[in-house]
């Protein structure tokens, strides 16, 4: 089994991100389960959501404690949580970042950097990044194929807004795909 933990703000997305990547994933043929972690926290407060992938069914219900991926919608989560805990070596952790992340990141992981605001900002006219960060998962972590990611934007939003998130999550994909 492999597992995702997502790290964003109230408000960013993370839930319907983890909902979309376990669509993708099921779509591409593996099980797939996506659950989001808050109480009644406000807008902007930490928030994690979590998508398992698996080969068969899942039965497992606890929170995701050692991820293979990691996705962090907002870097200034770095200084307030701990978004590296339980990594698994070997893991991925993708930070919405345009510049170098000053953090500690744990020996055998690899860390991407993409500025998926910028990128959002383009192409949305809004700093929603959940979209451009899954375009980026889905390059870095190959769990999800792009054509089955961009199926689930289609089902998700209509029309020209579909389109715009794809555009997003494309331009993130081929970003993390180039510096492969």
């Amino acid at each position: 089994m492999r597992e995702l933990r997502i790290h964003g703000r109230g408000g960013q997305g993370s839930v319907t991100a983890a909902e979309l990547i376990a669509v993708a994933a099921f779509e591409g043929g593996v099980y797939a389960q996506a659950f989001p972690a808050f109480g009644v926290e406000r807008r902007g407060a930490p928030v994690q959501a979590f998508v398992r992938f698996n080969d068969h069914t899942i039965r497992l219900r606890s929170q995701v404690y050692e991820p293979d991926y990691i996705i962090v919608q907002d870097s200034t989560l770095i200084r307030d949580v701990n978004v590296f805990l339980g990594v698994k070596p070997g893991g991925i952790v993708i930070v919405n970042s345009g510049k170098k992340v000053d953090a500690s990141v744990p020996a055998g992981v690899k860390l991407i950097t993409i500025d998926a605001t910028s990128i959002a900002l383009e192409v949305l006219g809004l700093p929603i990044t959940n979209t451009t960060l899954m375009g980026a998962f889905a390059a870095a972590s190959g769990e999800i194929k792009f054509s089955a990611l961009e199926n689930a934007l289609r089902h998700r939003f209509p029309g020209e807004l579909a389109e715009k998130n794809i555009r997003a999550a494309k331009k993130a994909y081929e970003i993390v795909k180039g510096d492969a």
